[in-house]
């Protein structure tokens, strides 16, 4: 494995957008550049086996993940007590290219992580997006969820780098993902 030049950790809210960002972000600077690596993908691997579930089904975004969500959520937070770094070493296990996006960063003991085994590499990103636009693309608040570690972790204790905002608009979009990129390639 080689040492990343770019450690982009994006974090926001259900439905802010984090994921969408992350493939623009690859989109743009190539998969030979930058790979996408998600905490979730071990996370939910491991609980699929221990529980005998689809894996496959619990990356989407359906009603079957969100079946599980809270329960899965509960099993997380039992693993990276035991050990913060069960996942984060998971996730980059294998990657190879300069950039690597993180693109669902939800706690301060990620980014610690990330921080201790990668430093100055390291870049916070926050993806925000109104309530309203959030609901737009078929948020609705859950208890148990939406007020969890894994949703309010990092809503304080981190300066974030970088705040993309993404509401829908396209162009404003655009030009944020170009300051971004702009300072990334100066790292390159």
């Amino acid at each position: 494995m080689a040492a990343p030049r770019v450690v982009l950790l994006l974090s926001g809210k259900r439905k802010s957008g984090k994921d969408f960002v992350a493939e623009e972000l690859r989109s743009r600077l190539g998969p030979d550049v930058c790979t996408i690596l998600r905490l979730s993908a071990p996370l939910k691997e491991q609980y699929a086996k221990e529980h005998g579930l689809d894996f496959q089904r619990l990356l989407d975004a359906s009603a079957y993940k969100e079946t599980f969500r809270q329960d899965m959520i509960r099993w997380g937070e039992e693993k990276r007590h035991a050990d913060p770094g069960f996942f984060c070493r998971a996730a980059v296990e294998g990657a190879v290219q300069p950039v690597w996006v993180v693109s669902d960063t939800r706690r301060l003991s990620d980014v610690e992580w990330f921080r201790d085994v990668y430093g100055d590499v390291v870049q916070t990103v926050r993806v925000v997006a109104t309530e309203e636009t959030r609901k737009r693309r078929n948020w609705v608040f859950v208890t148990g969820v939406d007020d969890a570690e894994s949703e309010c972790g990092l809503d304080q204790g981190v300066t974030f780098d970088w705040v993309i905002t993404n509401n829908g608009d396209e162009l404003a979009l655009d030009e944020q993902l170009e300051m971004l990129l702009q300072s990334l390639h100066r790292s390159l």
